[in-house]
């Protein structure tokens, strides 16, 4: 069963990613002199947010790496389940883009990794845990693996 989605919701979806896209570009600049300190590890920097929970890092001595970061859940932008989920993933990664390009300091603790491979990422921002501040926001929810709940009502 296929979701219908009208004329002006679509073009306003069109018009979300559009800006996120312009937004993107913007701030990989201001990212990359953010450097993250993992604990026992070599300096990462923030290259790009792919959504309101996952990123893609540049950390010395091992390259460009995804990581998911851990004890929050957001809304689905690249499988939408319903209009209004793409709506909330996108105004999560706005914001988490934003909370990175106004930090004055970002670290994270690395917690392993998940079964696509991305590493799994406790992120705090100016000392504040970014998974806190999101669901906070209403942007998130708790998350600490296993079933996800949907986004759709």
């Amino acid at each position: 069963m296929g979701v219908r989605i009208g004329k002006g919701l679509l073009f306003g979806a069109v018009a979300g990613v559009m800006v996120i896209a312009a937004v993107d570009r913007l701030a990989i600049p201001a990212f990359n002199r953010i450097a993250l300190q993992p604990e026992g590890g070599a300096p990462c920097r923030v290259v790009r947010v792919i959504d309101g929970d996952t990123m893609t890092m540049y950390c010395e001595g091992r390259g460009h790496t995804r990581a998911r970061l851990i004890g929050f859940d957001t809304p689905e932008i690249f499988s939408p389940r319903c209009p209004s989920e793409l709506r909330r993933g996108l105004q999560a990664k706005l914001r988490l883009q934003m909370i990175l390009w106004q930090a004055d300091e970002v670290s994270l603790v690395r917690s392993g990794t998940d079964r696509y491979g991305r590493g799994l990422v406790s992120l705090f921002v100016d000392g504040r845990n970014v998974a806190q501040q999101m669901i906070g926001e209403g942007l998130a929810r708790p998350y600490d693996g296993g079933q996800r709940r949907g986004w759709c009502a």
